[in-house]
């Protein structure tokens, strides 16, 4: 392909993109792989160059492009290689004098209120710069040390005791430590979340939102004597865990509930767990260095409804804590709605619960928790608090 080909290749993937997000359709990557199952002859540096372009597009426009070619646009502006590919055969038709381009910026401007004061617009950027690729050492077969001369260019991850650093596109899933269960991919922002718990063994510990299992694996590696349930009310997710446990060598049960009516499938569990976990779904905000299209698919009414969500989640897992335990939130967000104003609501509904001190030497403090980001602590931006039973 021609780079004013592969340029033509992104406005049309930016087109299915940007639908995509509109009508809640499937993640880039996917639309990216897709694409080209049906171009057998675009090579592997094509395919590579082409996804570069599509995603420094998206990194660029906070709002919704109108058109994949607006997208591109925008990106041309500021990369005068870029422009002169316009016009040229194969690729898009020539730029027209005052054509619309998507403007350039970080956060969407609706949502420039709803994010963390205590982060400067001077960080806003490290938002959406490349994540690195994390480990998570698996605490109860490995040693962190022993691990790091198996990968060339890892670091130990600034504050995680079980975290290796990769740089960005490193490929693990064929190697020996991950296919034997010895490591997982997990940022470390979640490492830290999972160390927040401070999960002990003989624990009886609920992992209330626990998708695919990443950190009721990295719980289960830090205590492999306590009782672990991981529950979720979507069956494709939950479903994940069992193979992943096993190849771990972790003991966890998982559990499928019924929303609304969760609590009624947890009734063995009410009142006795010394540590719940709320990872509750979320915004998103504080990943999209890794999904940059996730703000395109946020909405005030989605978010509205996320809020909602989370304090119903906090409120049924408050019901499964035991006198003198623990429930721990989190979400993976930097908006103020979803972390310290919905601990703080939570903390009001039930005045004899107590904001305890996080354990985790990382990110500010930020209410009755602490609030990690990429610019300050170079993890995925995170949300969690410890909010104690009392006795």
């Amino acid at each position: 392909m021609t780079p004013a080909a592969r340029l033509q290749a992104a406005v049309e993937i930016l087109d299915e993109v940007t639908a995509a997000a509109r009508d809640d359709g499937p993640p880039a990557d996917i639309i990216v792989t897709r694409y080209f199952k049906s171009r057998r002859y675009a090579g592997s540096g094509d395919r590579r160059a082409v996804r570069e372009l599509v995603f420094r597009a998206i990194r660029r426009s906070a709002e919704r492009p109108a058109s994949g070619r607006s997208a591109m646009l925008g990106l041309a502006q500021d990369d005068p290689e870029l422009a002169g590919l316009f016009g040229q055969v194969r690729g898009p038709e020539a730029i027209v004098e005052g054509e619309a381009a998507s403007p350039a910026a970080s956060v969407p401007s609706w949502l420039e209120p709803a994010v963390s004061p205590l982060i400067e617009r001077a960080e806003w950027p490290a938002l959406l710069e490349r994540a690195p690729l994390d480990l998570r050492v698996n605490a109860a077969r490995a040693k962190r040390d022993a691990m790091l001369g198996q990968f060339p260019g890892a670091e130990p991850t600034r504050v995680s005791p079980w975290g290796l650093r990769l740089p960005p596109d490193t490929r693990v899933d064929d190697h020996p430590a991950f296919v034997d269960g010895l490591v997982e991919v997990q940022d470390e922002g979640s490492q830290l979340i999972a160390l927040a718990c401070a999960p002990a063994d003989g624990n009886r510990i609920v992992d209330l939102c626990a998708g695919g299992g990443g950190k009721s694996l990295a719980l289960a590696a830090a205590a492999p004597g306590a009782q672990i349930l991981a529950t979720d009310t979507n069956r494709s997710r939950l479903s994940k865990l069992p193979p992943r446990a096993d190849k771990a060598g972790a003991a966890i049960e998982t559990r499928l509930l019924d929303t609304p009516r969760e609590l009624a499938g947890l009734a063995d569990w009410a009142g006795t767990a010394d540590i719940v976990l709320v990872d509750a779904p979320c915004s998103g905000s504080g990943t999209w260095r890794r999904n940059p299209e996730g703000r395109w698919r946020l909405s005030a009414e989605r978010l509205e409804r996320l809020v909602a969500t989370q304090s119903r989640l906090l409120d049924i897992g408050a019901e499964l804590v035991r006198p003198g335990g623990v429930l721990v939130y989190a979400v993976c967000s930097v908006l103020t709605a979803e972390g310290e104003a919905q601990a703080a609501a939570f903390l009001a509904r039930r005045s004899s619960w107590v904001a305890q001190a996080t354990p985790i030497d990382a990110g500010r403090s930020n209410g009755a928790g602490r609030l990690l980001v990429p610019g300050k602590d170079g993890t995925d931006g995170f949300f969690v608090a410890r909010l104690g039973r009392p006795c």
